[in-house]
């Protein structure tokens, strides 16, 4: 739960500590929208994924599901600067399958939150894992990281890929490529 009143204070003294006065006109406001923004920016703090993925579907077959170009911001845990790009999931079903929506919103859960993307792509195939049993799971995230477009190194347009892989995906090296295959195409 995001404390306002601590949020107003911090950033407050954050502009007070940069040099910037506090009372300016266009600042005076400022620590009321942040802390708003907090709110929206860290809500999956506030969120449990498995809620998102308790609403399941009975399945015949148990071909595979890829749910691609989910969108997501995040917050770099280390600098609290954005970093932003699109996961895609796979698994394969054991019997059971989830609207693709809830897949969407799992992503979101855990990208609302101060975070590291290696971190992220973990606890969605945990996820997965935990609340689906699949027979085999695959994530990939790609983001840009403005900590490192703006600020420190200053390489614009590169991009961070993390995976994880595991059950029938671990072993399959050509269902590992099926899978990036159709992400790229």
């Amino acid at each position: 739960m995001v404390d306002r009143a601590k949020i107003e204070q911090a950033i407050r003294l954050y502009l007070e500590g940069i040099g910037e006065d506090v009372n300016r006109e266009g600042l005076v406001e400022t620590p009321s929208r942040i802390a708003r923004m907090c709110e929206e920016v860290y809500g999956g703090m506030d969120e449990d994924a498995d809620v998102h993925l308790s609403k399941q579907f009975t399945v015949d077959n148990n071909e595979m599901v890829l749910e691609k170009d989910i969108t997501f911001y995040s917050m770099c845990e280390h600098h609290l600067l954005p970093f932003y790009g699109k996961a895609h999931i796979a698994y394969i079903p054991n019997g059971r399958v989830v609207g693709l929506s809830k897949l969407a919103r799992t992503v979101d859960v855990y990208a609302r939150r101060a975070q590291i993307q290696e971190k992220m792509t973990t606890q969605i195939a945990d996820a997965l894992e935990r609340n689906l049993d699949p027979l085999g799971v695959m994530v990939v995230v790609e983001a840009e990281h403005t900590c490192m477009t703006m600020r420190g190194i200053k390489k614009p347009g590169s991009k961070t890929v993390t995976t994880v892989i595991r059950g029938a995906f671990r072993d399959d090296r050509e269902l590992q490529k099926m899978v990036l295959d159709m992400v790229r195409g």
